[in-house]
């Protein structure tokens, strides 16, 4: 039994060491930045516009043409890497158990379970695919890694929520300038540590094999409010799981795991060739770091109006270029089928994403379930 067995996290430098603060504003930083060409930030003014000037609200179709919604089973009879969908960018992970240990190292990544992805619960947006189980029927969770502290992947109710039936059996992790924000919603200092791009951290709980955590780069923003953009940091998670010695035996034995959470790959004006466009390098970069992966959790949804959204949020055909960047074996869809953006409700087809990723492995000759591949909301996959 491992419940609320204390969690030890030992930070150290990761691989490879940061050449560069350059996504830094400041030193030390009071706020973060894209630091590549890949990005370009859209004006206020490009956004009002686009509101006032919006096609009509596209409705979401029947139940039957959504993704599918089943209750969890967590792949509890699998000793291998596990990942079940909870729908949006939510994913909970289990490492690999070894020896006579009972399970592996659970890692729940930005968990929301809330109703509306909003900071008051009577308006903003709602989901329209619930959660396939509520938080008291989650397995036992050692940790939390949140990639930004945007409403639909940082969820103050579900946080608390867990870490009041947890604590010190549960850590939090985040970017550069979130642990205020968690210490605000009422949770312990002593239960969430802030990490910087390529920062390492070695997870231990009692009784269960050690896991490493290293925080990444991505193409985002953050910001809870209209007085604090970029203000925290945001990130992606590599999990490494197994033996993760220095020698080609142990790391051959090494299951390697990437969640993106929010994204985007490169920007794109309107009547521009896609082609042309400077893509993020730091995909490239935490490939060549970590590959191949086992497993990528990439986003492919709430992109529209592209000329807007592309230096966000992953298009499907964006996610393929992720997912060869980063040398992935196999790539789960996720950030689609959920809930709504404040823009995207009126431009993208909520069926879209899903059909479209479809499209793209076909077009490009990849095995469809095995390379690239879409679950329902509950199910696990196993690598």
């Amino acid at each position: 039994m491992t419940a609320n067995l204390p969690v030890k996290v030992t930070k150290f430098r990761g691989r490879p060491s940061p050449s560069t603060t350059a996504h830094h504003v400041g030193s030390p930083p009071t706020s973060f930045k894209n630091p590549w060409p890949s990005f370009v930030q859209p004006t206020r003014l490009e956004l009002l516009g686009t509101s006032f000037h919006r096609p009509p609200f596209i409705p979401v179709p029947s139940r039957d043409k959504l993704v599918s919604i089943q209750k969890p089973d967590w792949g509890i009879d699998r000793d291998e890497l596990k990942a079940t969908w909870i729908g949006h960018a939510t994913f909970l992970v289990e490492t690999p158990r070894i020896g006579s240990a009972g399970r592996g190292i659970r890692i729940l990544f930005d968990p929301v379970f809330s109703e509306r992805t909003s900071p008051v619960s009577f308006i903003g947006p709602k989901r329209y695919t619930p959660t396939p189980c509520t938080i008291d029927e989650l397995p036992d969770v050692d940790i939390i890694a949140i990639s930004h502290d945007h409403y639909d992947h940082m969820d103050s109710d579900t946080l608390l929520k867990i870490w009041t039936k947890r604590k010190e059996g549960v850590h939090i992790l985040v970017g550069l300038g979130s642990a205020s924000r968690i210490r605000g919603f009422g949770i312990s200092a002593a239960s969430v540590t802030e990490l910087d791009w390529w920062e390492r951290v070695r997870i231990e709980v009692p009784g269960l094999d050690p896991v490493t955590l290293t925080c990444t780069p991505t193409q985002h923003f953050s910001g809870r409010g209209i007085m604090d953009h970029g203000s925290t940091l945001w990130c992606s998670w590599v999990l490494e799981a197994g033996n993760q010695g220095d020698d080609a035996t142990h790391e051959d034995d090494t299951k390697k795991l990437f969640f993106a959470g929010d994204t985007g790959y490169r920007h794109v004006p309107k009547d521009a060739d896609e082609s042309d466009m400077a893509h993020c390098p730091a995909f490239k970069e935490i490939g060549e770091a970590f590959g191949p992966f086992d497993l990528c959790m990439l986003p492919i949804g709430l992109y529209s109006p592209r000329h807007l959204l592309s230096s966000l949020h992953c298009t499907p055909e964006d996610a393929l270029c992720l997912h060869k960047d980063l040398k992935s074996k196999k790539s789960v869809g996720m950030h689609y089928g959920t809930v709504r953006g404040g823009l995207s409700q009126y431009f993208e087809d909520v069926t879209d994403p899903p059909r479209r990723f479809r499209e793209v492995c076909e077009n490009e000759r990849m095995r469809w379930g095995e390379e690239l591949l879409l679950i329902g909301v509950g199910q696990t996959i196993h690598v």
